[in-house]
């Protein structure tokens, strides 16, 4: 927990970068289940095979969709979309290349990517555009008795970007049609539909292209009109008989146009479904991301919490200990001075029986002298044992005064451990701050990895 930690306090450091020695931002296109590679280069070149490379897209919720963290790939954080399908190939990054390999590209995987590098403070977009297609179809749609032409229609589904139609003669002569009918899925895909009106010619072999020139695709489909179709205004019967067939053809036109809107309509709401369930796996998801993290936030700021109820005893119990030693170096600082001055009357006591016994005669006190020389003897060892008893005490001291100084030391660490645990602490208690505001902005935004993880721009 402390590495992912730190890992989100390095990423809240590196929200914001420079374009600088980085080369400049591309677009890239690739089709529907293609695999793609990102461009990224340090120019000049330089070994990052330690650095911390981050790719990210913007728009996503989490954003990140590789992070290569000193060399290592860190998945802890990665968008659920991307796991499995991203990577950077690493004997390239000793030459600078720190491009990344999307496999099997999908429709959700448009967008703008960025390449960041925090030690350098170096980022770069790339554009990515995964396009689709798909042959378009022609139907006879009907006559049109004013110019004596036929009307066609040419439809085609599942395209990405939005592409344009063409209708065309074999001699590739562009043909003059109506406006182009668009219709964009749920899924961001595009059906369009156009109808032109063909004249009879030489050659009525018509053909519908369908292109898009941003991911180089083009799709057309041809048909040959036969002359019978072109019915002539000067005889009466013939028409009538066109007339009717065509009915009969442009029935069964509209009754396969209306069986392919069904089954288009069909596959949307289907598409839409399935769009819908992964919404609501994505936000069972982060729901799930973002109660596991409050748990363990709210886990250690009791552990934290705990920590300081300890070091506030062993503090208290350091404190009272350094009294009491005070208190004891006291009691045997008084009792060494007690002894001295022991000692000090005792040596006077000698003193005073040293200059009695030497004035005494020897037939006067004879008795009275060698009492004074056992009452000597007796002081004199009293002396010894109390300067013994002073040096024990000297030495005690120095013990004692040793165990303050250690005490002192002690309290300090803790303190400063006490300090370190209430700034994580604060810490903690302001990440469980902003995940509530989250919990509030997600009722109407459904968004929570997001406003958890955007909080560091």
């Amino acid at each position: 927990m402390l590495s992912v930690n730190l890992f989100i306090l390095l990423l809240i450091h590196t929200c914001k970068g420079q374009s600088k020695d980085m080369d400049s931002s591309k677009s890239v296109t690739a089709m529907v289940g293609e695999n793609v590679i990102l461009p990224c280069h340090l120019e000049p070149p330089k070994d990052a095979s330690q650095m911390t490379v981050e790719w990210g897209r913007p728009d996503l919720k989490p954003r990140f969709v590789f992070v290569n963290l000193d060399g290592h790939e860190y998945s802890a954080d990665q968008n659920e979309a991307y796991k499995g399908r991203s990577s950077i190939i690493p004997d390239n990054l000793k030459n600078g290349d720190i491009s990344l390999r999307l496999s099997a590209v999908r429709h959700s995987d448009n967008g703008k990517y960025r390449c960041y590098l925090p030690k350098l403070k170096k980022e770069n977009f790339v554009n990515l555009v995964v396009g689709s297609a798909s042959s378009p179809d022609i139907s006879l749609a009907g006559l049109d008795e004013s110019n004596n032409g036929v009307m066609l229609d040419c439809s085609s589904a599942g395209w990405f970007p939005e592409p344009e139609v063409l209708w065309m003669h074999e001699e590739e002569i562009i043909i003059s049609a109506g406006p182009t009918e668009k219709i964009e899925g749920p899924d961001g895909l595009y059906t369009i539909s156009s109808r032109v009106t063909v004249e009879k010619r030489h050659n009525n072999n018509i053909t519908c292209r369908v292109q898009q020139r941003d991911i180089n695709q083009t799709r057309e489909t041809s048909i040959y009109v036969q002359d019978g179709f072109f019915v002539p205004r000067s005889n009466c019967s013939i028409s009538v008989t066109f007339s009717v067939i065509l009915g009969l053809i442009l029935l069964l036109g509209v009754a396969a146009f209306i069986w392919k809107r069904r089954q288009t309509e069909t596959s949307m709401k289907k598409r839409n479904d399935e769009v819908n369930e992964k919404k609501q796996q994505l936000r069972r998801e982060e729901e799930e991301y973002v109660a596991k993290k409050k748990s363990d936030l709210e886990v250690q700021l009791r552990k934290r919490n705990q920590d300081q109820r300890i070091i506030d005893q062993q503090i208290e119990a350091l404190m009272k200990m350094s009294e009491e030693l005070k208190e004891q170096k006291k009691q045997l600082t008084d009792q060494r001075q007690e002894a001295v001055k022991i000692v000090e009357e005792n040596d006077r006591k000698l003193k005073a029986i040293d200059d009695e016994v030497t004035n005494q005669s020897e037939n006067k006190m004879e008795k009275k002298a060698q009492g004074y020389l056992k009452l000597k003897e007796i002081i004199t060892e009293s002396n010894e044992r109390l300067n013994e008893r002073k040096k024990d005490h000297q030495h005690v001291e120095l013990i004692t005064q040793k165990l303050m100084e250690k005490t002192s030391q002690e309290v300090k660490k803790l303190k400063e451990i006490k300090q370190e645990i209430e700034n994580h602490v604060v810490e903690i208690e302001k990440q469980l701050k902003e995940m509530v505001t989250c919990d509030f902005t997600a009722e109407t935004e459904m968004n929570y990895l997001g406003c958890f993880f955007t909080s560091c721009e």
